[in-house]
Formats: structure tokens, C-alpha cells, sequence
């Protein structure tokens, strides 16, 4: 299941590709065609993330502020299975794919398309390279030119077509779809935990709920209404980085451990959305050279580093399953 910071770039590809456009909705499959019929011809104003949640405005006119009681918003949740596949000419740059692992043979996963001239998704500077090494943004790479453009057909089971002048973006397999108004919008959110990429998100609403709970602070942090946003990687790495044993109860972890996490996530996350990877090594800690059985002790600390040596202690990783997810953590830098 992508974590929060894919869908803060997410939203950010679709306003920065949609955002005033009149579009064309519809739904391939047939199980969104009611949904779909409401949104066609309107015209996207926005899209914003909270946690996994992406909620992205249609209105009329380009010109209706989001508030407005015109405004409808389509709420999606990609859940374990669902995804986004892109495809657009030379003035469209936007991912292949994003959501759950649906790569072609040699794909990286998350790249821009060919052609174009950045992307909210291409790293906040743009110039990432493409899946079979070239230059992914105004490197002469063959790409349709405006005009010549054919969206493709549909392929697999898409829920979602949203097609653009410049180019389209299928939706699939997502967990939630689904048009609701504003009201709706704020029923979801309050049931969602403060996130840490969103302005509003509040650091103290997090820890006292977090102190409020006898859960184990390693489940609580995947508590969506406790934290909104972060998955099993920032879960294992942050309690790492803060010292944090994940078996710790949430209400016998002190107000500055709770802080510290989340003032942790923050950068952690905002470099996710930035970049599109989720690196937690401080560079000081990364092995030189690093072992060639042991890739991730470049990215991580202890997420998917079972039997591994600890980067700071040398202590092995340990894992165990809890509440269904694996746990990664070091029993000597995170004592109980």
C-alpha cells in the first residue's frame, strides 16, 4: 500500500497536469459509470492528500472557488491493489505508474513519461531518467507531439479514465472510489489522524492521542485516526531513529519521545514527496562499501533488514509479525 507521501505527490501531479481543465471521465470498467457521468465535462480545480486519502475538486467552471456548494469531490483510496497509469504527449510529463506494483519488464516503478518539461512527480527539480536510462524531461526523447497524440485503449480493469487535452490517467484496483460533497470530505477527515505534510496537521492532536492509548506505539503509528499517512517503512524507521521500541505502550512514551517522532516524519516525508523515495539513512551511517547481500543499508535502518547488523550498533535486526504487517526494529537501540 503506497504511504501518505505518495499521495501528497499524487494530488500535486494532478493538479499541476488537470488543474483548470475541463475533463472527460469515464469509467471502462462500468463500476464507476454513475460517479463518472457526474464528473464528466466539469473541471478539475485541485487535488490534496490526507494520509491515503485523495480527495480532488470538480466544479462547472474554472473559476468556482473549491468552496462552493457546486463543487464535487471524487475520493479515492488506492488501498493494497490499486494504481494510476499515465500516458500523454510531449506537453503531458507524469509518472508511468503509480500505486501498487504494476511495472513492465526493466521499470524502476515510479518515472516520468518521456518528452515534457517536468513534473510534481519528477522530484521538485525535474530531470529524473526514464525507465531504460534516458533523460525523462526535454532530452529529445520520441515522444507524441500536441496534436498527434491517440489516448491508448484501456488496459485491465479501469475503474477511472480521466483524459486531459495532453493526456490521460487510468485509474485501477483502488480499495475507495467514490463522489461526495464537502461535507463528506470533512466526515472522512475526521476520522483521520493529523498528517504531517499537511499545514493543518497539528503535532499535539498526535500526541495526546497517541498518550491517550495502552496500544503498543509501534501499532499506533499505523492507526490511521492516530496518525494519518505513514505505513510500515516510516513506522520501523522513525521509532529507530528516535530510540523508540515499537512494543513501548503509547501512553508510557514521554510528551518529548511523541514529539520527536513527529517532528522526525516531518522532513522524513517531505523528502518522500520531493524525490518520491522513502530514505531514512543519515549519510554518515551508510556502510563504505556497501555490502552487495545488503542493498538496503543505503535506504533504510532496519525495514526489510531482518538478520542484518544495525548501522549504528551492529546488533542484528530483528522482525516479527504484528497486527498482520511485518515489524522491523533493533532490540539493542530500541529497548522496551
Amino acid at each position: 500500500m503506497p504511504e501518505g507521501h505518495t499521495i501528497h505527490r499524487l494530488a500535486a501531479a494532478l493538479t499541476e497536469l488537470y488543474g483548470g481543465q475541463a475533463l472527460r471521465v469515464s469509467s471502462p470498467q462500468g463500476r464507476f459509470a454513475a460517479g463518472a457521468a457526474l464528473l464528466d465535462g466539469r473541471v478539475l480545480l485541485e487535488a490534496q492528500a490526507h494520509g491515503k486519502h485523495l480527495f480532488t475538486a470538480f466544479a462547472p467552471r474554472a473559476d468556482v472557488p473549491v468552496g462552493d456548494s457546486a463543487v464535487v469531490w471524487l475520493r479515492i483510496h488506492l488501498g493494497l491493489y490499486g494504481s494510476w497509469t499515465f500516458d500523454g504527449d510531449s506537453r503531458f510529463t507524469a509518472p508511468h505508474a503509480i500505486g501498487a506494483p504494476r511495472r513492465k519488464v526493466g521499470e524502476r516503478g515510479e518515472h516520468a513519461l518521456r518528452g515534457g518539461g517536468g513534473s510534481a512527480l519528477a522530484g521538485l527539480a525535474g530531470g529524473a531518467e526514464d525507465a531504460d536510462g534516458g533523460a525523462g524531461h526535454g532530452a529529445g526523447a520520441p515522444s507524441a507531439q500536441p496534436g498527434a497524440w491517440v489516448p491508448p485503449e484501456p488496459r485491465g480493469a479501469v475503474r477511472l479514465r480521466l483524459l486531459g487535452e495532453h493526456g490521460v490517467a487510468d485509474l485501477t484496483g483502488p480499495s475507495a472510489c467514490e463522489v461526495i460533497d464537502a461535507e463528506g470530505v470533512a466526515a472522512v477527515r475526521r476520522r483521520l489522524g493529523p498528517d504531517p505534510l499537511r499545514a493543518d496537521g497539528q503535532r499535539e492532536a498526535f500526541v495526546a492521542s497517541a498518550r491517550a492509548r495502552r496500544k503498543a506505539i509501534g501499532e499506533l503509528l499505523m492507526d490511521q485516526s492516530v496518525l494519518a499517512g505513514a505505513g510500515n517503512i516510516y513506522r520501523a524507521e522513525t521509532l529507530f531513529r528516535c530510540g523508540i521500541s515499537p512494543f513501548r505502550a503509547g501512553n508510557r512514551v514521554s510528551l518529548a519521545r511523541l514529539r520527536a517522532v513527529w517532528d522526525d516524519l516531518v522532513p522524513l516525508m517531505e523528502y518522500g514527496v520531493a524525490t518520491g523515495f522513502i530514505t531514512t539513512v543519515d549519510l554518515d551511517d551508510v556502510p563504505s562499501p556497501l555490502p552487495e547481500d545488503d542493498p538496503e543499508a543505503a535506504r533504510w535502518y532496519v525495514y526489510h533488514r531482518a538478520g542484518r547488523p544495525c548501522l549504528r550498533c551492529g546488533t542484528p535486526i530483528a522482525q516479527r509479525e504484528v497486527a498482520g504487517r511485518r515489524l522491523f526494529w533493533c532490540p539493542a537501540c530500541q529497548r522496551a
